[in-house]
């Protein structure tokens, strides 16, 4: 017989696996920023730290999405695992991961950029240009959403 606190804590590590699934399986997320204008999406490779209090992404300091997070550094990045079928309806989960943003600097640079590239080896020249930011997001909730209603909250921060 389980009692209460062994079966939250069987739930959360359930959890916390079936995000760490996802995120290691998935290589593309759409991130949500906010500007002046108003929200903007994008298309963004990302990498996530083991511990998944950090998810990566790189990104020209040239771009809208590069602007909106020098003056707004929350983000929403929604990872999921649609495979544009039917049966996404029933059998495909989202995580939206919710925190802040700061760009990688210095020391921690060359440590997050080797976790980066190991999951996108095709993206070293870009995320090695001058005009290129890697960027970490502090996760603070992750929020998966799977059998299209069943919504649970995973807090990391």
């Amino acid at each position: 017989m389980h009692d209460q606190g062994e079966t939250i804590m069987q739930d959360i590590n359930q959890l916390r696996e079936a995000i760490t699934g996802i995120l290691e399986s998935q290589k593309l997320s759409v991130l949500a920023t906010q500007g002046d204008e108003g929200p903007y999406g994008n298309l963004v490779a990302f990498a996530a730290t083991a511990d998944l209090k950090t998810i990566l992404f790189a990104t020209t300091r040239a771009t809208r999405k590069y602007a909106n997070l020098q003056t707004h550094k929350d983000v929403a990045m929604v990872i999921d695992t649609r495979t544009n079928q039917t049966a996404d309806f029933s059998d495909a989960a989202a995580i939206t991961a919710l925190g802040e943003v700061r760009e990688v600097i210095a020391d921690e640079r060359k440590k997050l950029v080797s976790i980066y590239l190991k999951k996108h080896p095709y993206l070293r020249e870009f995320v090695e240009s001058p005009t290129c930011a890697l960027l970490m997001i502090r996760v603070k909730t992750y929020i998966m959403v799977s059998r299209f209603q069943n919504v649970q909250e995973l807090h990391v921060s």
